[in-house]
């Protein structure tokens, strides 16, 4: 949480030419303090439902001891979902009519399978445009994930995603290009960020639309920007929310695919994520898979646990950093009214007045 300028101390002016959010002392007498009521738009296929939802409550949860979470997960109803689907939705899940009525502070809209060569055939695309269009108006910021950033800068700015030809897949250096932007205050300047993904939007298609990059890879491209306003709306084309083993079970995935001949070619490993002696492993494991379909033997069982106990994590840290900062700016500029996206003070162009 932010300091208060209790007094004239010049400690307080310099922190803030740094970077450091400082609340005046008057603004801090007036200023409401309630829970927030956060949004989960969750897209994602029935498979990686409730792993999606623990991965980014677990990141809200841990952002901030102080203030009091209420989260409100909700999807689609042109997705499709099996049985357990429906049932988990229609057990847990509030409906996007019931959460325009009560109001949000902030929203996360998640990634989802696509079928369609163009984002704007899916047939989810114009009830995530609706829901976006509304959030843009009445809640105070919209972090975006992945395929989800895809679908606002194609449907708000007319950038469409272009095809890598080979999937960017593993866990990429990053830098901050923008590092007096409160989004990553206190962050590394240098971090690592998993990736999972065919397409992308390049820093050019941001910054042609008037938005902000604040981090990027060279290998990896941009994983964070912000919209003109630079805040209403968060854009991520990585993964900070993955678990430590989340490429490895969609690597293990890929190899089953394989092996059931859904996919013709062998799955390479993703960068930048395994040891030596966990790739060794793998190519082994590789090897044998190949040769036991060869003469119709058995296949040998996957080495999760060989792998699990040398995977590193070298990223939740920022990743929590980013989701702490993005948190707290919505603590101080909400309005006490959940359905009302900014105290009465604060320009919807300029919440943050770095403009």
């Amino acid at each position: 949480m932010p300091l208060v300028a209790n007094s004239k101390l010049p400690t307080f002016k310099r922190l803030e030419d740094i970077g450091e959010t400082i609340i005046p002392g008057n603004n801090a007498l007036h200023q409401d303090i309630r829970e927030l009521h956060i949004g989960l738009l969750n897209m994602m296929p029935d498979s990686a439902l409730s792993a999606t939802e623990r991965q980014f409550f677990r990141l809200v949860g841990e952002s901030n001891q102080i203030a009091q979470f209420y989260m409100h997960p909700f999807t689609l109803a042109e997705l499709p979902r099996g049985e357990i689907g429906h049932a988990h939705v229609n057990q847990h899940y509030e409906t996007f009519e019931t959460i325009k009525q009560q109001g949000l502070d902030a929203l996360i809209i998640t990634g989802a399978n696509v079928t369609q060569p163009d984002l704007a055939m899916e047939p989810f695309w114009k009830p995530l445009d609706e829901i976006v269009e509304w959030a843009y108006e009445n809640v105070t910021s919209t972090l975006c994930s992945c395929l989800a950033t895809h679908a606002v800068m194609q449907a708000r700015y007319g950038q469409k995603r272009r095809h890598m030809g080979a999937k960017r897949w593993g866990v990429y250096p990053h830098y901050l290009v923008e590092r007096d932007h409160p989004l990553v205050a206190g962050v590394n300047t240098r971090f690592d960020i998993p990736h999972s993904r065919y397409n992308n939007v390049s820093r050019e298609q941001f910054e042609s639309a008037g938005l902000k990059v604040l981090v990027e890879s060279a290998e990896a491209g941009v994983h964070l920007a912000v919209s003109e306003d630079l805040f209403r709306i968060v854009f991520f084309q990585g993964h900070p929310e993955y678990d430590i083993i989340s490429l490895l079970k969609e690597y293990k995935r890929e190899v089953s695919l394989f092996i059931e001949h859904q996919r013709a070619d062998y799955p390479p490993i993703p960068d930048n994520y395994f040891t030596q002696q966990s790739a060794a492993i793998l190519e082994e494991h590789k090897l044998q898979i190949i040769k036991a379909l060869a003469s119709g033997t058995a296949v040998p069982s996957f080495p999760e646990t060989l792998i699990t106990d040398n995977l590193d994590n070298t990223w939740h840290d920022t990743a929590e950093a980013v989701l702490n900062n993005w948190i707290g700016k919505v603590y101080q500029l909400t309005n006490m009214q959940r359905n009302k996206p900014f105290q009465q003070h604060i320009d919807p162009n300029d919440p943050l007045g770095l403009k």
